[in-house]
């Protein structure tokens, strides 16, 4: 009954997400040794631009009859950073079992933070519980998940069109907001005290930080460091 920490869509740090078939192969297997799925939803809506395709894993393995916890964070999709905003669902067998898992997740809460700040909470439920307001967010998420991809495909024109040393179609295989771009830990830190483009050493960066006046930059920057 092991937990198996998997990320539901939008992977941080890689970008890569299981096809279905692979989702599929991976709850068989963990059905046969009877693993319990920790699923962690940060970024619903920013892999495909739809809230439900993105659910897609989540729902399958709900679907197989897995218990199986869900966390699932509303910090980046509504931007509510700041607030931390996400919950908790666990999935069981029988209301008995829930209201078991409930009385042991009180016992942990208690000590940690009692009440959770209800702010967030607010911001979260008027925008969930208003037609309209869902409606604009699944129009802004959209929107913020194809400029990311606008961004990586930028990105990698730039890249391939000034014959930058190495292969660049990872950076659209990928998806989301994380990239691994492939460097160097030597080339990441020119990166970060040369070109004061921050990345973490082992080549993940955000990529929501690029847009059309800065894509430029980055191109240069990463074609420096790759010949350097």
């Amino acid at each position: 009954g092991a937990l198996v920490l998997l990320h539901a869509c939008a992977h941080n740090p890689t970008g890569v997400d299981p096809t279905q078939e692979q989702w599929r192969a991976i709850a068989a297997l963990m059905k046969e040794k009877g693993l319990v799925p920790l699923m962690d939803s940060a970024y619903q809506g920013y892999a495909s631009g739809d809230l439900v395709t993105d659910a897609w894993a989540m729902r399958f393995f709900e679907s197989e009859g897995f218990e199986m916890f869900l966390c699932q964070s509303f910090a980046k999709n509504l931007g509510l950073y700041g607030e931390r905003i996400g919950m908790l669902h666990v999935i069981t067998s029988s209301p008995q079992e829930a209201s078991a898992v409930l009385s042991q997740l009180k016992l942990v809460i208690r000590p940690m933070y009692s009440s959770p700040p209800i702010h967030g909470a607010h911001l979260v439920m008027k925008v969930l519980g208003d037609e309209e307001r869902l409606n604009r967010w699944k129009v802004q998420l959209k929107e913020m998940a194809d400029r990311i991809l606008e961004v990586r495909a930028g990105l990698r024109k730039g890249l391939e069109d000034k014959g930058t040393p190495g292969t660049w179609n990872h950076v659209t295989d990928q998806i989301g907001m994380f990239s691994y771009t492939g460097l160097s830990e030597k080339q990441c830190v020119s990166l970060m005290n040369d070109y004061h483009i921050y990345l973490l050493k082992s080549g993940r960066i955000s990529l929501a930080g690029l847009n059309k006046n800065n894509l430029a930059y980055m191109v240069e920057s990463v074609d420096a460091v790759a010949r350097a």
